[in-house]
C-alpha cells in the first residue's frame, strides 16, 4: 500500500463530512483556506461558523513532509546529525454547536511514515457533551464499539481505556467528557496496542473510524437542534467550553507539540470556542442537570 493511497483517502474524508454537516446545518458553508507548511507540503483548513446548529466548526485536511524536527528525533531516539525524513498526514475535527443541548465532537485520524520505512497510525473520536444525556453515550459508545469490533475484539476495551485516560483534566480531575475511542502508534504486524494487524488491516480500522463520524454526529444535531434552552443553560455551555479549551491549551499532546514545531498556528487552534467562559470555584446546585453531569465525567464507565 502506498502513502498516496492514504493521502487521497484523508482528503475524500474531509470532503465528505464537509458535505454531510453542511446538509445537516442547513445554513453555514465551509470556507477553505489552503496553506504550505514550511518543511514541504500543506493542507486545507476549512471553516464553518454562524450556522443553524454550528457556532464554529473545523475539519483540517494535511499533508506535510520534510526533514524530521530535532524534538520528534529525541523522542523517537533518532540522533540529530542521521538524516531522516518523514510524511504526516491525516485529517482533525472538532465542532462547537450553538445549543448547549447538542454536543461538542473531536475527531482526528493520521498517519505517520519515515524514510527508514517505519510506519504507524493513529487518532480517536471522544464526545463532550455540555450535558451528558445517558442514552446519547450508550448510542456514541455502540457506535464506536461496533466500528472495533468489526477490525479486532481488543479494540475497543483498549482504546476506550486509552481515551478515558488520555481526554483527562487532570487538575480538575474530571474527564473532557465521555469519552470515545484513542489509539496512537499503531503499526504493521506488531504485536500489543497494534494486534499483530497488517498495514492493510490498520488502515481499513482507520478508514471505518473516519467514516463513522459524519453519521454519528449529525445524529445528534438532528435529534437536539430544535430543543429550548434557558440562559443558565447556555451559561453552563459556556463555562464548559472553559473546561474544553483548558485541556487542548495545558494537555493535549498534538497541541502543545504543533506550536512548539512551528505548525500552523491558525489551523491548531481552530479547535478552540468562539466564545467561553470562567467562573471562580463554581460549584452547581446539588441534584440539577449540572451536577449530574459532573458526577458522570469519570474514568472508567461503562457505558455499552
Amino acid at each position: 500500500m502506498e502513502s498516496t493511497e492514504i493521502v487521497s483517502f484523508f482528503k475524500e474524508l474531509q470532503d465528505s463530512i464537509c458535505s454531510e454537516i453542511e446538509i445537516a446545518d442547513g445554513k453555514a458553508l465551509f470556507q477553505e483556506d489552503q496553506w504550505v507548511h514550511h518543511s514541504g507540503g500543506g493542507g486545507r483548513t476549512r471553516v464553518i461558523q454562524n450556522g443553524n446548529v454550528l457556532e464554529k466548526g473545523g475539519v483540517n485536511f494535511s499533508s506535510v513532509q520534510g526533514e524530521l524536527h530535532v524534538r520528534l528525533k529525541a523522542q523517537m531516539g533518532i540522533a540529530d546529525d542521521q538524516p531522516m525524513q518523514f510524511l504526516a498526514t491525516g485529517v482533525s475535527i472538532v465542532m462547537h454547536p450553538i445549543s448547549p443541548k447538542v454536543p461538542i465532537i473531536h475527531m482526528n485520524v493520521r498517519y505517520f511514515e519515515l524514510s527508514n520505512g517505519d510506519c504507524w497510525f493513529g487518532g480517536g473520536i471522544d464526545l463532550t457533551p455540555h450535558f451528558v444525556v445517558e442514552e446519547d453515550a450508550r448510542y456514541f459508545h455502540q457506535c464506536l464499539k461496533e466500528v472495533c469490533d468489526r477490525h479486532h475484539a481488543g479494540f475497543y476495551p483498549d482504546f476506550k481505556q486509552w481515551a478515558d485516560d488520555y481526554f483527562y483534566i487532570q487538575h480538575r480531575d474530571e474527564t473532557r467528557g465521555i469519552g470515545g475511542i484513542f489509539f496512537d502508534y499503531l503499526k504493521p504486524d506488531q504485536p500489543g496496542k497494534g494486534q499483530g494487524l497488517t498495514k492493510g488491516q490498520l488502515f481499513a480500522f482507520v478508514k471505518d473510524v473516519g467514516k463513522t463520524f459524519a453519521p454519528v454526529y449529525t445524529h445528534f444535531m438532528y435529534l437536539h437542534r430544535e430543543e429550548p434552552y434557558t440562559a443558565q443553560e447556555k451559561e453552563w455551555q459556556y463555562l464548559r467550553r472553559g473546561r474544553y479549551v483548558e485541556f487542548n491549551l495545558v494537555w493535549d499532546r498534538g497541541t502543545k507539540f504543533g506550536l512548539e514545531t512551528n505548525g500552523r498556528t491558525e489551523s491548531i487552534l481552530m479547535s478552540l470556542p468562539p466564545r467561553a467562559e470562567w467562573a471562580y470555584d463554581y460549584q452547581p446546585e446539588a441534584n440539577t442537570a449540572e451536577a449530574r453531569t459532573l458526577a458522570l465525567l469519570k474514568k472508567g464507565i461503562n457505558w455499552v
